[in-house]
């Protein structure tokens, strides 16, 4: 009789430990899941280094290894492009070709010796077919030779910020000295597009560009993405034994210009495309100074007016995902009163925009009138209405 007890109870607890444990496994599976299901919802890429970039506010919205200094190809000719344009005091003057500029090794728009052409016509030649003799032939052109011209991209570059970066040559040809990573690239192309004439030329799909001697040349754009995403208006391609396939890809939607880096990247089109579909449908640009709630006027001491209005001036623009409104804060320092006369324009306050404590964004908030202090009959009258 004991031992049946014992066999029945031996049974219960062999039952209750694999209910537990079939429990605890059903619990462990969907726990599983989910993190398969939010993973396969992450920014992925195969690149040895990768960068999304929002243009306007410099937020990065995915990344991978975006600090490790790479080989860049012939995305190089980003910065060579705009720093060209910067610098350039005729873009449609029309010169000789530098010899130096002729019979450059790599992909080339073939230039001739004593062939007379406009650095306009030169920059499509170089974004459009990376030509590594047009890049040549800009350098000589715009900085009186290759070697000052990189010292101008050098110093272009470390004035947008770009610390993890160096350059030996206006194409991009591999050498040790010669190298970026992914998030200084992007914000190299953000910087870029910012100039009208630039993001004219990379969004271009197809130019013919003449020159002196009657030479007609057909430039078609090797971006593929310029016909296959929308919203794409650009940048460059590139690839070198040592950089391997490069991609510098930008789109603009609802306002929004997202930049995308992809170094030493196989399908570097694909995934361009995806990493930027997928920052478009994970972001949404929102203007965070218009939920401002300062007061909108100020008190005037001994004014012709008991109060100025006053205001900001400038808009923020910051991309944000779902959920992320919440995480915006403010805080405002703004003066109870100021004395007359006031000035348009004075400064009497400053707004912060705070992302989760980290501040985004500061500005200071002005009067927008003038407000002149009392006339002699005004102060009379006061006067005699406190007595």
């Amino acid at each position: 009789m004991k031992s049946e007890k014992l066999t029945k109870t031996i049974c219960f607890i062999f039952a209750v430990v694999f209910l537990l444990t079939a429990f605890v496994g059903s619990v462990l599976a969907i726990q599983n899941a989910v993190r398969q299901d939010t993973s396969a919802q992450t920014f992925y890429s195969s690149a040895k280094a990768m960068c999304v970039m929002e243009s306007g506010s410099g937020r990065v919205l995915a990344c991978k290894n975006e600090n490790s200094q790479l080989a860049m190809a012939s995305t190089t000719k980003i910065l060579t492009a705009i720093t060209a344009i910067e610098n350039a005091k005729d873009l449609d003057e029309v010169f000789e070709i530098s010899p130096k500029a002729v019979g450059v090794p790599g992909t080339s728009i073939y230039l001739r010796k004593g062939e007379k052409m406009t650095l306009r016509q030169l920059l499509y030649g170089l974004m459009l077919v990376s030509g590594n003799d047009a890049s040549v032939a800009i350098g000589e052109k715009v900085g009186g030779n290759v070697n000052n011209f990189v010292d101008m991209m050098n110093k272009t570059a470390l004035k947008i910020g770009a610390t993890n970066t160096h350059f030996d040559n206006t194409h991009g040809l591999d050498s040790k000295t010669h190298y970026t990573s992914a998030y200084d690239l992007a914000l190299i192309t953000s910087y870029a597009l910012k100039n009208q004439l630039f993001k004219e030329i990379v969004s271009t799909k197809n130019i013919k560009i003449v020159s002196d001697q009657g030479k007609t040349r057909y430039l078609k754009n090797k971006n593929r993405l310029l016909n296959s995403f929308v919203g794409c208006n650009g940048v460059k391609t590139g690839f070198t034994d040592d950089a391997g396939r490069c991609l510098v890809s930008s789109a603009e939607r609802d306002g929004m210009q997202v930049v995308c880096v992809v170094l030493n990247c196989g399908p570097m089109f694909e995934e361009c495309s995806t990493l930027m579909e997928q920052a478009f449908a994970t972001y949404r640009l929102y203007d965070l100074t218009s939920n401002y709630a300062f007061p909108r006027q100020i008190q005037v001491e001994e004014g012709e007016k008991d109060y100025v209005h006053v205001d900001s001036k400038e808009k923020f623009l910051y991309p944000l995902a779902q959920g992320e409104l919440d995480k915006i804060s403010y805080k405002y320092e703004l003066a109870e009163s100021v004395s007359a006369p006031v000035q348009k324009d004075s400064e009497v306050g400053k707004v912060q925009v705070y992302f989760d404590n980290d501040l985004l964004f500061e500005e200071k908030i002005f009067t927008i009138e003038s407000v002149r202090g009392n006339t002699i009959w005004q102060k009379l009258k006061k006067l005699f209405g406190i007595w």
